[in-house]
């Protein structure tokens, strides 16, 4: 199968190159950078000399893309600039996976509130946000799927269960999430540069993250209620990599040991999750690079919490690996198909 990236020239679209190239299952048709157009992708990517068998960036035409031999395309866009991309490749037939967060939210005025206007509204219907490990499998009959983001992944993964299972309560669950700079994208801002962020961490988008709405949306899809979380993003001084830390209070005689009941019952299997044992929190380090979420949790028997710890890397389980791991699944391949 022929498939494109439309973005490669950014943190995650690079990231999505990388495992493209080396996948069993697929060939990587074209990669679309209007900055770069011409170029050889290795000039581009120099992480790919040797391995790029000859690729230059296309320009990011649409209606060229949508024309062309290939039947499926990444978006690795920034929100707003993905929806017309994917209104040129859904009405050719194409299979689409957004990696931004132009379709992760189904509800239209809820977008609006945190992203403003939105480009493709008539396609939300057609759409379906997919987190590999949690979503139904009736999601491959849609032409267009949202990737979850990063910091939602990292949450969504260790709290669903629980939730499910009645482990803990929906009333003040806190979220402190810590995520390497690379998760601002490619960009020039006097905030990014080394000198700003070496030795230096900080909180930022207190109440009113944009990925709130992502979480809150899926948490209530997923458990069947509304749930409220407060949500506490910080920029920490590493690369890449998300830390997050996830306090919730027990519901009445839930133990420990039913907390990891309800992981494993919805996880046993699944090649990308693993189950620390408590006490043992997850290091970023040692998830990058992978498409993997490390997670664990302690119980507090002086405040009543769980205290549940996970961590992913940011380019990878939470942006470029997952895309490839919901491709993977939806075309049939192995799921861990190019991912290691």
């Amino acid at each position: 199968m022929k498939v494109g990236v439309v973005g490669a020239s950014g943190y995650s679209g690079e990231t999505l190159v990388k495992l493209l190239l080396g996948h069993p299952q697929v060939t990587l048709g074209a990669v679309t950078s209007r900055q770069h157009a011409g170029k050889p992708l290795a000039q581009v990517i120099p992480a790919l000399r040797g391995l790029d068998r000859g690729l230059r960036f296309v320009d990011s035409d649409a209606a060229a893309l949508a024309a062309s031999d290939l039947a499926l395309f990444f978006l690795a866009l920034p929100h707003g600039a993905a929806a017309t991309y994917a209104r040129a490749f859904v009405a050719a037939g194409k299979k689409v996976i957004d990696l931004s967060a132009d379709f992760r939210i189904a509800d239209l005025a809820t977008y609006v509130k945190y992203y403003g206007e939105h480009h493709a509204p008539e396609l939300l219907a057609r759409a379906r946000f997919v987190l590999p490990e949690l979503t139904a499998g009736d999601w491959r009959k849609f032409p267009l799927i949202a990737a979850p983001g990063c910091y939602p992944t990292g949450i969504l993964v260790p709290l669903v269960p629980v939730l499910r299972a009645g482990v803990v309560t929906r009333e003040h669950i806190v979220v402190n999430a810590f995520s390497g700079v690379s998760g601002a994208g490619r960009k020039v801002e006097e905030t990014y540069l080394f000198v700003e962020r070496a030795e230096n961490a900080k909180a930022y988008g207190l109440v009113h993250h944009r990925h709130l709405a992502e979480i809150e949306e899926q948490l209530a899809l997923h458990t069947g209620a509304p749930t409220v979380i407060q949500f506490n993003p910080h920029l920490a001084p590493m690369r890449r990599g998300i830390a997050t830390t996830i306090t919730v209070p027990a519901a009445p005689g839930a133990t420990l040991e039913a907390l990891y009941a309800a992981w494993r019952q919805a996880y046993e299997g699944r090649p990308f999750v693993q189950m620390l044992p408590s006490g043992e929190t997850p290091d970023t380090a040692y998830v990058t690079g992978t498409n993997r979420i490390d997670m664990s949790a302690v119980h507090d028997a002086r405040t009543g919490n769980f205290v549940i710890t996970s961590a992913i890397d940011n380019l990878v389980k939470g942006a470029g690996g997952q895309a490839v791991q919901i491709m993977n699944l939806w075309c049939g391949f192995p799921e861990t198909a190019g991912l290691g």
